[in-house]
């Protein structure tokens, strides 16, 4: 039995669960580990899933604070509405009074034949045959050494020498979970948090973004062991950055579209 990819736990009330913040689920600084944006989403939307028995539509959230180790954040599924449909939902994540992360999203499903995709996954070859992303730190245990991250197209950990600003703000990666973990909507939660990490491609800088957001659309979720995220960094000013991921299955089946804005970081020096 594969290992979950984070340790959500149920309590005794069917609207309120327990994730426990521990190194595997943080990224940042050797010194200051915090909680993965893309965790806290992922948390609701699983959350919310097991809670209503509904399979995710959209979810975006808010995040407000930091959780660190060894904090267990809270995490409380709102229905005010449930319909034949769907049901709209909220989920609150804290620890004690202290708000970590806010989401709101819509689960459900219609009995409808019509399927169709128009976007297509971009031709950058297969995952063994792009190279690993390069890590900030390679020492700690926490999130990015439980993911395999491929880059098909970009200049990851770039540098001015390296040839400055990217002529298209685009960039492709490959992204699997190391321990087999199936790809659902909050696995791809947590790999579509890793928007702002094209962040450096596209200034062509050592670079990146702490995360305000991230919404998390779901078309529809097929077998596949590597996703293919297509990335867009559309522009920055004023200290953030903006952009977006198309997600797909190996096959080229699109199966779900992200959008985030973060707060600059460069690195260099």
């Amino acid at each position: 039995m594969t290992t979950p990819f984070f340790d959500l736990r149920p309590t005794h009330n069917r609207h309120r669960w327990h994730l426990p913040v521990e190194i595997g689920v943080t990224v940042g600084p050797p010194e200051r580990k915090f909680l993965f944006g893309g965790v806290g989403l992922a948390s609701a939307i699983s959350a919310l899933e097991q809670t209503t028995g509904r399979p995710t539509i959209w979810a975006t959230a808010q995040y407000l604070s930091f959780a660190t180790p060894p904090d267990i954040v809270d995490v409380d599924v709102i229905v005010p509405k449930a319909g034949k449909n769907v049901t709209q939902a909220r989920v609150l994540g804290h620890v004690q009074d202290r708000e970590i992360f806010t989401v709101n999203a819509a689960v459900g499903e219609r009995d409808m034949d019509l399927s169709h995709q128009w976007v297509k996954m971009p031709d950058v070859g297969k995952p063994a045959d792009a190279d690993p992303m390069p890590r900030r730190d390679n020492e700690s245990e926490d999130l990015h050494s439980r993911m395999e991250m491929r880059v098909a197209k970009g200049r990851y950990g770039a540098k001015r020498s390296e040839g400055g600003l990217s002529a298209d703000g685009h960039a492709v990666l490959w992204a699997r979970p190391r321990n087999g973990q199936p790809i659902d909507a909050a696995m791809l939660a947590v790999i579509a948090d890793f928007v702002p990490s094209a962040t450096g491609h596209a200034l062509g800088r050592q670079a990146g973004a702490n995360s305000l957001d991230n919404t998390l659309r779901v078309r529809t979720i097929v077998p596949t062991e590597w996703v293919c995220c297509d990335i867009q960094v559309h522009g920055i000013h004023a200290g953030f950055v903006h952009g977006d991921m198309k997600l797909f299955a190996e096959d080229g089946t699109f199966m779900a579209v992200a959008s985030q804005s973060g707060i600059l970081r460069i690195w260099e020096g």
